[in-house]
């Protein structure tokens, strides 16, 4: 009978934790005034329901701050979130959007770096050991962007600390991390503390060249473990959170980034995987998708969803005819769903879904 129990408890909770295929969206901060106010964020919301959305990934941490009142952000550099807000987007995004039985997942945008073309940010200040460093003892930055060590556990511990504190906070359905998260560019690993941490497992001293294979995967591998540890905390507080990742194209993702999602999806800490699969022009889509598709098994296919380019800040907007030709080639490929970046594609395009 007990064991009978057992097994009718672990079939019930995997059938909760089921859904429909992903039909996402991303909503961020940056060229979008989605999350400007609760008027906004309603009608963003009726924007998704119309159009077929039945998820979404809604920004938390960006620029350094949280969208919402964070009193694990407070406790570290004295902000309790972004001065723009003035109420709490995340809460009401949750509401309007559970009314209309769209899921809802924070998204941990800016992930382990800490800044925008900003070497002087409140986190640099406040907590310089926690820099990441490059080859030539430089700051770690990379397209502007400046990272910490995310190697570091007291870096890691921060970041885990603000996933947490949302899961415990709000009704979330998810969180994801995406190409910051977990992630660190390969240059880095020079920093002090990782150095010391090589010397240790490998007994070497780490090589000059960032990319040399085992310094590589070593790196890679820290953070997998990093990524392994915040899927069990966040099942621990909430077994029914989703945990999703977005990162870059494999193998990429690891060369560039530190990302080997391929071990995250075999070691069973991804409950959905959604590559980055940016692309232009539909034979380059093509190209890129069959190549996801040889990298996972068919059973893998139902959790992982393409990340779709639709339109950019700077004025991009994807043809309606290509998107239509993606997503069906996402079903000739095996792919039940995707998710698209972002959202502002839905004010500019008829019906997607």
């Amino acid at each position: 009978m007990r064991i009978l129990f057992s097994f009718l408890f672990i079939f019930f909770l995997q059938v909760s934790n089921a859904q429909d295929p992903v039909r996402g969206t991303w909503i961020t901060n940056v060229a979008s005034d989605a999350l400007h106010s609760k008027k906004n964020i309603e009608a963003s919301v009726a924007l998704c329901k119309r159009q077929g959305i039945n998820n979404i990934y809604v920004v938390v941490w960006n620029k350094g701050l949280t969208m919402y009142p964070s009193a694990v952000l407070e406790k570290y550099i004295g902000i309790r979130h972004d001065p723009f807000y003035t109420f709490d987007p995340l809460q009401e995004m949750i509401e309007a959007a559970h009314k209309e039985n769209i899921k809802v997942h924070a998204w941990f945008e800016f992930g382990f770096s800490y800044a925008y073309k900003d070497s002087t940010n409140i986190w640099q200040q406040r907590y310089p050991h926690w820099a990441g460093r490059n080859n030539q003892g430089h700051l770690l930055q990379k397209n502007g962007f400046f990272w910490w060590n995310a190697l570091h556990p007291e870096v890691q511990t921060f970041i885990q600390s603000l996933v947490l504190e949302v899961v415990r906070k709000y009704d979330v359905d998810g969180i994801q991390g995406d190409d910051r998260l977990p992630a660190m560019p390969g240059e880095g690993g020079y920093d002090d503390w990782t150095k010391k941490q090589y010397r240790k497992k490998s007994g070497k001293e780490p090589p000059l060249q960032h990319d040399a294979p085992a310094w590589l995967q070593w790196k890679a591998d820290q953070l997998s473990a990093f990524g392994k540890q915040l899927y069990g905390a966040v099942k621990k507080q909430n077994p029914h959170c989703v945990v999703s990742w977005s990162p870059s194209i494999y193998p990429w993702s690891k060369e560039q980034y530190l990302q080997d999602w391929p071990a995250w999806l075999n070691g069973g800490y991804a409950d959905y995987v959604m590559p980055q699969l940016y692309r232009y022009d539909i034979k380059a889509y093509e190209k890129i998708l069959k190549e996801l598709h040889s990298q996972v098994t068919p059973e893998q296919r139902k959790r992982v969803f393409p990340g779709i380019l639709t339109s950019l800040g700077d004025g991009y907007l994807v043809a309606p005819e290509m998107l239509k030709q993606m997503i069906e080639l996402n079903r000739k490929y095996g792919f039940e769903g995707e998710c698209l970046f972002y959202f502002e594609t839905l004010k500019k395009l008829d019906k997607i879904y």
